[in-house]
């Protein structure tokens, strides 16, 4: 039935060159790439660097907030986690001392954590990436998983850095 749908469509709309590259591979069509809006003009840069990591994600499987809270329970560096979802009490059992859940945080709150983050840790693998590319704005650099949309928004070595193996190791040394 999708593919009989997806024989009607008349043109094919991704958000991503990595949305772009599956449309071609499942359905055998071309697409343009319209990258999704991104609010950043009440965020900017400052000087004032705090001493923690941020992980700004729903707390569900396939964003891997895992791998971070591993991550950093090995490197015993401070990393705070904001957001929720079902695997909150999950990553809160597995969590050091070191590693603080904000929880749901509002707008203005996102945008402080953001500002002032030594780096945004973006461990999943997303078809784009809002955060990532709201950190950036923030000044901020970015420490990810070396696949899918923050492959096209982040320059590795510039605006951040990729780690290409999704293990806490991997991870901790793109950190260090």
């Amino acid at each position: 039935w999708d593919r009989v749908a997806a024989d009607r469509v008349d043109e094919f709309v991704s958000i991503s060159e990595t949305v772009k590259r599956r449309i071609e591979k499942y359905y055998r069509r071309s697409s343009k790439v319209v990258y999704p809006p991104v609010e950043t003009e009440n965020i900017s840069p400052v000087n004032d660097i705090g001493d923690y990591y941020l992980v700004l994600s729903r707390l569900v499987p396939y964003k891997r907030v895992d791998i971070a809270v591993k991550a950093f329970n090995e490197l015993g560096k401070k990393l705070i986690i904001a957001g929720t979802g079902q695997q909150l009490r999950a990553l809160r059992r597995m969590a050091n001392s070191n590693i603080i859940f904000e929880g749901f945080v509002t707008p203005e709150r996102k945008i402080e954590l953001l500002k002032h983050c030594r780096a945004l840790v973006f461990p999943g693998e997303e078809d784009f990436g809002i955060v990532p590319v709201e950190a950036q704005a923030a000044g901020r650099p970015v420490i990810a998983y070396g696949k899918g949309g923050a492959t096209e928004t982040i320059v590795d070595g510039v605006t951040g850095l990729f780690f290409y193996e999704r293990t806490p190791e991997s991870l901790a040394e793109a950190i260090n």
